[in-house]
């Protein structure tokens, strides 16, 4: 038992203690920021999101901080650009229900804001009578999920659509068009700073840190309400009550920081595409796509018109060297021991080695790329392409080498993983369906955090 004297000794103590503490506290206050909600991620999923947060919310402080010097520089920035319908996905998957809403919306938001977009169509062609059952299959999924004025084509209404297609039966999606999604992020980072939001650009993210339980009544004495901080990478720290994380290549290095789970993994799956030369352009008038084949993983070749005017044709789907390797000869030493560590990968080469084998050497012999395309187009030849540009997937994988077919969103436990979700897996038609997207991730930061 401590005598009357060292009794006052420790009770001073404690008074001195606390009142470095809540010297240093507001000291560091006086330098950090303070935020309600962090969203980390400055693609075109992560200002959706920021956007809607920020609108359903106008009296909370909202940041965005992006690694890049500028917003939806990768996967955003680096796609087809087509603002799909919602007929390949599974009937009550998260994307089949998203995208088809994220259509309408992403069409009204266009329109809204005078952002060109081209409502040119698709058809999805059967080449040859062995597709026609996986194209019936496709159809009725297609009605199952609500998509609009679908219409199956027989030859000749092909040529009525697409004059120099050929194939023996089609689906036509009216509705589906063209974008350039890397504009409409921008567009909805410009409604979130008029909404009173700020944006960090340069600021990648190194670490969530969080105050113990603990100090935590000493932080409210202080009038700090804040326990989670944002580390980042030669910048100042922020603070903030929240974090949502939109990563896109690197979601689940973001989850593992804040302690959350690993998996699913993130590998990244380059996409080559050639690109038809201009004065080619008129063989494709719209979107074509071939009846994808359920024995292998990717979706093939097809062709997709851009709202400048150009036409893409591709892509092939190899393993990228780097999470952001956009070239064949782009290399990150750490990314490919990430990948070729990781045991669903090393499932999936094995499972798909001669697929993979073939994709690669489509890549580098433009021939043998043209020659899957000329299935679709028969006029079209070698010397009417030239390669075109290249993006990187985002594709989440698990650990027995399954594809994560949908979207995925969580958290996790403690003092850092309980104040964070996630957006974990938001591939195509992500862009399509991001303010969907960003109405679900509120709803959920509204659930999980009582805002």
């Amino acid at each position: 038992m401590l005598g009357r004297g060292n009794s006052i000794l420790l009770q001073n103590l404690r008074k001195k203690t606390g009142s470095v503490f809540r010297h240093r506290l507001q000291r560091c206050m006086a330098t950090q920021a303070s935020y309600d909600v962090v969203v980390v991620g400055g693609g075109i999923v992560g200002l959706a999101t920021a956007r809607e947060l920020i609108h359903r919310h106008p009296t909370l402080k909202l940041a965005v901080v992006e690694k890049e010097n500028e917003l939806s520089v990768h996967q955003s920035g680096k796609n087809s650009g087509v603002i799909h319908c919602g007929i390949y996905y599974t009937p009550g998957s998260l994307k089949a229900k998203l995208c088809v809403e994220g259509l309408d919306l992403s069409y009204k938001y266009c329109n809204e804001k005078n952002i060109p977009y081209k409502k040119c169509g698709k058809i999805i062609v059967a080449v040859e009578k062995k597709e026609l059952p996986q194209l019936e299959k496709l159809y009725q999924r297609g009605l199952e999920n609500g998509v609009k004025d679908l219409k199956i084509l027989d030859s000749k209404q092909i040529k009525d659509v697409e004059p120099y297609c050929e194939g023996v039966s089609a689906i036509l999606s009216p509705n589906t068009g063209i974008v350039d999604w890397a504009e409409v992020a921008r567009s909805y980072g410009e409604d979130f700073k008029k909404a009173g939001g700020e944006i960090y650009t340069g600021y990648e993210v190194t670490d969530f840190t969080c105050s113990p339980e603990s100090s935590r009544s000493q932080e409210k004495e202080a009038g700090h309400t804040h326990p989670v901080t944002v580390c980042g990478k030669n910048v100042s720290p922020l603070s903030c009550r929240y974090v949502v994380t939109c990563g896109g290549l690197y979601s689940d290095r973001l989850a593992e920081k804040s302690g959350c789970e690993s998996d699913p993994r993130i590998v990244p799956f380059r996409g080559e595409y050639l690109k038809l030369k201009d004065e080619k352009s008129h063989l494709v008038k719209g979107n074509i796509y071939p009846v994808p084949d359920p024995n292998f993983p990717f979706l093939g070749v097809h062709f997709t018109p851009r709202v400048d005017g150009s036409v893409w044709l591709g892509p092939n789907a190899v393993l990228a060297f780097a999470r952001e390797g956009y070239k064949l000869t782009d290399v990150n030493v750490k990314d490919l021991v990430d990948a070729l560590g990781y045991r669903g990968l090393r499932k999936l080469m094995f499972k798909y080695f001669m697929f993979g084998v073939g994709e690669y050497y489509r890549g580098i012999i433009i021939s043998a790329q043209v020659k899957q395309l000329q299935r679709y187009v028969p006029s079209l030849k070698l010397e009417d392409v030239e390669r075109g540009p290249a993006g990187v997937r985002a594709q989440a994988m698990d650990r027995e080498g399954n594809l994560v077919d949908d979207f995925v969103f969580d958290g996790g436990a403690g003092d850092i993983g309980s104040r964070v979700l996630h957006v974990r897996n938001a591939p195509s038609p992500g862009a399509t369906s991001s303010l969907a997207i960003a109405k679900m991730v509120a709803e959920k930061v509204q659930d999980r955090f009582n805002l």
